[in-house]
């Protein structure tokens, strides 16, 4: 217990004393420090890498709908909805969130406050500098305020419930191992590539300055009327860079011959084409800082065999490995923090599946699902709960992969060839079994209108039974004389299914009624059929027992 009361106790002390510095995740003892100043202006408007890489994150999770659920079903209309369709007078749905975003991008970091009604339900929602907001610690991991504050002046506080951790400020932010309370930058990380970037680009630039030529000396050497050496007065020395420096230096000059006069020598000091590859240097830094935060380097215009496939493979990385996380993140806060206020059963979800770069993300997901359905690997309702569907009535059988319906419906492997006919032509008679008997196998007319019952409800709820049973209906419909070997599969279905009119919706009354297994019972000629393929079995097995 000591040492966890010596640990929280040291955390908070850092929390009192913690700088800027601190809570972007860089400490002094690092090297160089960087506050939030420092990472935006050198890092984000400095650096055409960080931009991109920026921007490619938060305008593309900003870019992605949303819908707000009541239950399951989606809303179309809502106080929520408006909400977070315009945050506040100044911003929109997507000004908002890439701001967001930025921020956190930048700090580790993004505080959002809500403006409440007269019941203190949000109204409007208005974003905060991550640099003006100060985190005064608790006793563990919940802070005990907020406080927002300008030229180091407090200008609002946002306390916090120590028992919710609810407050009116809400801080998302991203994971920092060395602090309970602020979230650490892909930026510090990326800190020390960015100025190896920086200085890449302002070293190419001086180099063009200069004529793309390396430095070089001048080399007095003055010897006066003895023979003795002799040196320059600084005021001489001075005027000689001045000299230089306007007539050799820039663009302009480059390639202008140098003219030396009296005791004066130059001597060049080469650099190789290797000590002058800051190009390379670059373009190194770039992966560096693209990878810290999570952008392929195709999309940040770091050479790398970039073609249309790997341009597009790389979208759909980005997606599903950076901006998702991103999106899920703040989607678990605004339902943890946001949602409740609005006093109702709601949730907010992002609609993953309407962003475009994911479209063959979906091609092969629903490629792999039918494939799944088809092998009898998951029923289509779990395939439909998988792509973010509904489930729907009368799919949750497995399929068998020759012919698609429910495996407990499905027939048992043919033994005979007129079974195999049947199957494929079931609204033919099988001659020879019906010569073998004289039993009566034409349906009755009650089977005949249950069977029509069955075809009806089939096509206005579109649920229930199988090719297989709805080739049946026609039959009874019709009232064909039946095969030996139909009536048995008749007989078969109603003993396998006796279990259905037991379960919900099969009876008049009961809820979701008609339901699937009430429609496929009604299809093979409902209570009708059984008791006729019953009593029809039993004829066949007293005439096969006689021979």
């Amino acid at each position: 217990m000591a040492i966890w009361d010596r640990f929280f106790r040291n955390q908070s002390k850092e929390v009192k004393q913690a700088s800027m510095v601190g809570y972007f995740g860089v400490q002094p003892n690092m090297g160089k420090s960087y506050s939030y100043d420092d990472l935006a202006r050198e890092g984000y408007l400095k650096n055409a890498i960080v931009f991109r890489c920026v921007n490619e994150i938060s305008k593309g999770a900003s870019a992605v709908p949303f819908v707000v659920k009541a239950g399951e079903e989606p809303l179309e209309m809502h106080p929520l909805i408006d909400l977070l369709n315009r945050p506040n007078p100044l911003q929109s749905y997507s000004e908002f969130f890439a701001s967001l975003f930025g921020y956190l991008l930048l700090s580790g970091n993004a505080y959002y406050v809500k403006v409440g009604g007269l019941d203190n339900t949000p109204r409007e929602l208005h974003l905060l500098r991550p640099d003006r907001i100060k985190i005064e610690g608790g006793s563990g991991a919940i802070p005990q305020r907020y406080e927002y504050m300008i030229n180091g002046r407090v200008e609002q506080i946002y306390e916090v419930d120590q028992d919710s951790g609810f407050s009116d400020l809400k801080q998302t932010k991203l994971w920092n191992p060395l602090d309970d309370y602020y979230g650490c930058s892909p930026l510090s990380a990326a800190a020390v590539e960015v100025d190896q970037h920086n200085l890449a680009s302002k070293h190419n630039i001086n180099l063009l300055n200069n004529g793309a030529r390396p430095s070089g000396a001048v080399v007095f050497k003055p010897r006066d009327d003895q023979g003795y050496s002799v040196n320059l007065s600084e005021t001489q020395r001075q005027q000689l860079l001045t000299d230089l420096n306007n007539r050799f230096s820039g663009t302009a000059n480059a390639g202008r011959p140098l003219l030396l006069e009296g005791d004066f020598d130059w001597k060049e000091m080469g650099l190789s084409p290797k000590d002058m590859d800051f190009i390379n240097l670059k373009h190194l830094s770039s992966t560096d800082i693209a990878m810290c935060f999570g952008v392929p380097s195709q999309l940040v215009g770091v050479p790398d065999q970039q073609t249309y496939a790997n341009v597009a493979e790389a979208r759909l990385a980005l997606y599903e490995e950076t901006i998702i996380p991103y999106l899920r993140k703040l989607e678990s806060d605004l339902n943890e923090w946001l949602v409740p206020q609005f006093r109702e059963d709601l949730k907010f979800e992002y609609v993953i599946d309407e962003i475009p770069a994911l479209s063959e993300r979906r091609r092969r997901i629903y490629e792999n699902v039918i494939g799944a359905v088809s092998q009898g690997i998951m029923t289509r309702n779990e395939a439909r709960n998988l792509v973010g569907l509904a489930p729907v009535d009368g799919a949750d059988d497995l399929l068998v992969p020759a012919n698609l319906f429910p495996i407990n419906e499905a027939a048992p492997a043919p033994a005979e060839p007129e079974e195999q006919e049947e199957d494929e032509k079931l609204y033919e008679l099988d001659e020879d079994n019906k010569a073998l008997s004289d039993i009566n196998t034409k349906p009755t007319q009650s089977m005949a209108d249950e069977a029509e019952k069955g075809l009806e409800w089939r096509r206005e709820f579109n649920r229930g039974g199988t090719e297989i049973g709805v080739a049946r209906a026609r039959q009874l419909v019709n009232r064909d004389n039946l095969s030996i070997d139909t009536v048995t599969r008749m007989h078969s279905f109603f003993s396998r299914h006796e279990v259905d009119k037991e379960a919900e919706g099969f009876r008049p009354g009961e809820k979701g009624y008609p339901s699937a297994g009430r429609i496929a019972w009604a299809l093979w000629g409902g209570d009708p059929g059984q008791r006729w393929a019953r009593g029809k079995r039993n004829e066949i097995e007293r005439e096969e027992a006689n021979g």
